[in-house]
């Protein structure tokens, strides 16, 4: 056993009693809950000398199904967590008290206090005003850059959040890499890097600190105290330092060439960055134009083409970020941003002759019956829109109107949603509505009633007919390719075909020239058809394509704060426009722009999203917690100026008790996180939200699963296995080897739920052995930390994806050398400074 003096020095201390299992530490017993099994009491399968009894492989396979579950990412990890919980306690592996220790366990307490820590730091302004001191330290020589930057979010990650830490710290070194003319790829990952190797020095630096702690505490063992990880987790940390800024950093990327003070250079860098002119025209509105009196909206120019109107230019005058309402006249430029691909459909529209028909606008054919229906119980479609459902291949019934709640829907019916209840006035040949009516998905279906006939009629659709001519775009295209339906909502009723008539054809069917579609439509969506055959689309002069350096507009870069609850939504359900007044010109994600079809494209973190608008409303993009601005370097807090010194004086309140001793980390925390919020440093419900509480369910939900490893004998199992292929190497090479396993683990699975999985293990080998557990457990807290291979190996990492243009190789590039220097200075000063005897 070891004892801790006040100084946080681990020392041996004979006089504490050697548990059962130290004193044979080479005998194979097990130690369970509910029984006591040594090798020669059962039979069970050996693996080197231990047993596997039920027990055991209950535990393995649990830990085999978490492991591929984490790994394959088809559930949430935490509710991966919360399930490892459930099946635990259910199965009798853990009892109801132990399955449920984990939500009160220290070190998940401390996890979430300092997530609201790392928060009034930051909300105080601490973190800004750290930041100009980095300013004015940088310099511009790359070298001094990196080392300035990597120290200072090293030194912030030891005491705070290191998320947090490369959250506040990524517009600091975006201005800094803006005003030297450095790419922010070069300066980007060492900042995430150096928040990394940062919360490797203290016991609060980083969760597996924390944990590792904790496992030691669970063993039995005295836990390593607050500075304990500081000696070599600062020798990591420089070295780590040195390879980026002399050795590594020509390794890094250099894309975004960035600017000069210049803002007509940083505006061309950001269009240059993003490709904005690639893909970019103007589309006139010639005179007489149909779309004249129109909204922009009804223009559909989004919807039917996925092109952007960025700006309307007209008389001389250029109004920017044109809303859904404003109205078009004849002679209007609009600078639109499209995919060339839609630019041709468009040219194809231009092909379809229109010709409206005379016939009976609801069963123009012999061949068509008219049926109303109501959405039974049973439909197992509720909830689902039209589209989704694939309606008419899947019944060979056309859509006509949907009565629902009491009111008529005959627009738009692709996106409608069906719900239990709804009647439907349905369209399609004799067969299929006989179909219908002993189909169990649908109940009282009868013939509509003349009333209901004559609300369609009310609705004013017609009956026109299209032909596709020769060299049409359209040639060879499925007619759900011809966007038809989705985007002017048109049912196409017939096809005639060379003397052949095709009735309600299938969506999938390829069009050909010659081929005349009969179609139903109201008269608006055929104006529409007809306006946009008649735009006119422009090339670009020099002149047009200076329109972007406007002075009354600004271009913005931001990318999702950590744990922003935006992560996942769509841009068109952010609703930028209205909300902030801006518009999104392109999305960066892994090194490539995204510029066409923005609404339906989902954000994600990592993004680097490029808005446009006015100057003033940056300030309400700015204050919004969701976003971090790259632009520009965040306003200070308009708080009173003694709070970045009262929240400083809490930080230190938490810290100074624990380094003498007087308490743990655990309440100074809670005390600190309290003291926050009672003197307005933060808000509770900034406090709540400042807490990613994926982590803590992940780390509470997993927390039993290392004591069923303890208790079932699952973890001398695995041990037995590890030592009986290196054991006879040395305690440096048993050390070694679980510092890789780890290592090369944490690109695959959550670095807490890892170092719950590996303590166990890394304290049985050590007692196997007879060396110190703490070297072991030192080098699993150095490896579980040094998350630098992938971009999904620590939010820190995903958190500069975006905004560096960084692709997944270019973290392999940097990151594998990187572990490599970090395991060998790790495990070259280990035994100096925690000895393994």
């Amino acid at each position: 056993m070891y004892r801790q003096d006040a100084y946080s020095t681990l020392q041996p201390d004979a006089s504490f009693a050697p548990q059962t299992n130290k004193e044979l530490p080479h005998l194979p017993i097990v130690r369970s809950s509910k029984t006591v099994v040594s090798a020669n009491q059962s039979q069970g399968i050996f693996f080197g000398n231990s047993i596997m009894t039920l027990e055991i492989a209950i535990v393995l396979a649990i830990l085999v199904v978490s492991l591929v579950l984490f790994i394959s990412e088809k559930i949430r990890m935490d509710i991966v967590a919360l399930l490892v919980l459930v099946t635990l306690a259910f199965t009798g592996l853990v009892t109801p008290t132990e399955a449920l220790a984990g939500f009160s366990n220290p070190a998940v307490i401390t996890v979430w206090a300092m997530f609201i820590l790392s928060a009034g730091l930051t909300e105080t302004g601490v973190a800004a005003i750290i930041g100009r001191q980095v300013l004015k330290l940088a310099g511009t020589q790359e070298t001094r850059m990196i080392i300035v930057i990597m120290l200072t979010s090293g030194v912030l990650s030891a005491f705070m959040n290191n998320i947090g830490v490369a959250a506040f710290m990524l517009p600091v070194v975006i201005s800094i890499a803006r005003k030297t003319g450095v790419a922010p790829s070069r300066l980007l990952m060492p900042l995430a890097f150096g928040s990394l190797l940062g919360g490797l020095t203290t016991l609060i630096g980083t969760p597996p600190n924390l944990l590792i702690s904790n496992g030691l505490k669970e063993a039995g063992y005295e836990p390593f105290g607050l500075f304990d990880f500081s000696p070599i987790g600062g020798a990591v940390m420089i070295a780590g330092v040195l390879f980026l800024a002399f050795g590594a950093r020509f390794l890094l990327p250099e894309r975004d060439p960035g600017a000069n003070e210049s803002e007509t250079i940083d505006r061309q860098s950001l269009q240059s960055q993003y490709q904005l002119m690639e893909r970019s025209f103007y589309l006139r509105l010639n005179e007489h134009s149909p779309l004249s009196g129109r909204t922009l909206a009804d223009a559909n120019l989004s919807q039917a083409l996925g092109f952007q109107v960025i700006a309307l230019q007209r008389n001389g005058s250029t109004l920017f970020s044109p809303g859904p309402d404003t109205m078009l006249e004849d002679g209007d430029r609009l600078f639109t941003q499209g995919n060339s691909d839609r630019l041709n459909e468009l040219i194809g529209w231009r092909d379809l002759k229109p010709v409206e028909s005379q016939g009976n606008q609801l069963t123009p054919e012999p061949g068509l019956s008219l049926i109303e229906a109501q959405v039974s119980d049973s439909a197992d479609f509720a909830g689902k829109t039209i589209a989704e459902l694939n309606f008419r291949q899947r019944f060979d019934l056309n859509v006509l109107v949907i009565y629902q709640a009491g009111e008529t829907r005959h627009q738009n019916l692709a996106r409608q949603l069906l719900n239990t209840g709804d009647r439907l006035l349905l369209q399609g040949s004799k067969d299929a509505v006989d179909a219908i009516k002993t189909n169990p998905f649908f109940d009282d279906c009868k013939s509509p009633s003349q009333s209901i006939i004559d609300r369609y009629q009310s609705a004013q659709r017609k009956l026109f007919e299209v032909e596709i001519s020769d060299g049409s775009w359209l040639e060879g295209k499925a007619l759900t390719d011809s966007r038809l339906g989705q985007t002017f909502d048109i049912q196409v009723i017939a096809i005639e075909r060379k003397g052949e008539e095709i009735l309600l054809p299938d969506p999938h069917m390829p069009l050909q020239v010659g081929d005349r579609l009969m179609l139903h439509s109201r008269p608006d969506k055929l104006d529409t058809i007809r306006g946009l055959q008649q735009l006119s689309i422009e090339t670009m002069d020099e002149a047009d394509r200076a329109i972007l350096e406007a002075e009354d507009i600004e271009l913005i870069e931001a990318t999702l704060a950590p744990n922003s609850p935006i992560a996942g939504k769509t841009a068109a359900d952010l609703d930028l426009r209205n909300r902030y007044g801006l518009q999104l010109l392109g999305i960066l994600r892994a090194g490539k722009a995204i510029r066409y079809g923005l609404g339906d494209k989902t954000i994600e973190y990592g993004d680097t999203l490029l808005l446009m608008g006015p100057r003033e409303k940056a300030e309400l993009l700015q204050d919004d917690k969701d976003f971090l601005l790259l632009s520009q370097l965040p306003k200070m807090a308009k708080l009173p100026r003694n709070k970045p010194i009262l929240a400083s004086a809490i930080m230190a309140m938490v810290i100074i008790p624990v380094f003498v001793g007087w308490m743990p980390i655990a309440l100074t925390a809670i005390a600190g996180a309290t003291l926050m919020v009672l003197t307005k440093c933060l808000r509770m419900e900034e406090a709540y939200r400042s807490i990613e509480w994926k982590a803590v369910f992940l780390i509470a939900g997993m927390l039993p699963l290392g004591t069923a490893m303890q208790e079932t004998g699952a973890a001398t199992y695995l041990t037995q296995g590890l030592l009986s292929m290196v054991g006879n190497q040395g305690p440096w090479v048993v050390v070694a080897s679980l510092y890789i396993i780890t290592s090369l683990a944490t690109t695959i699975i959550p670095t807490a739920a890892l170092v719950v999985l590996m303590s166990p293990i890394a304290i049985q080998s050590a007692e196997s052995l007879g060396i110190s557990p703490y070297s072991a457990m030192m080098a699993i807290a150095m490896a579980a930390s040094a998350s630098f291979t992938s971009p999904i190996s620590h939010p820190a990492n995903i958190l500069v994806m975006g905004p560096g243009g960084y692709r997944f190789n270019d973290y392999l590039k940097v990151g594998i050398p990187l572990a490599f220097v970090v395991f060998l200075t790790a495990m070259s000063v280990l035994p100096f400074l925690w000895p393994f005897e």
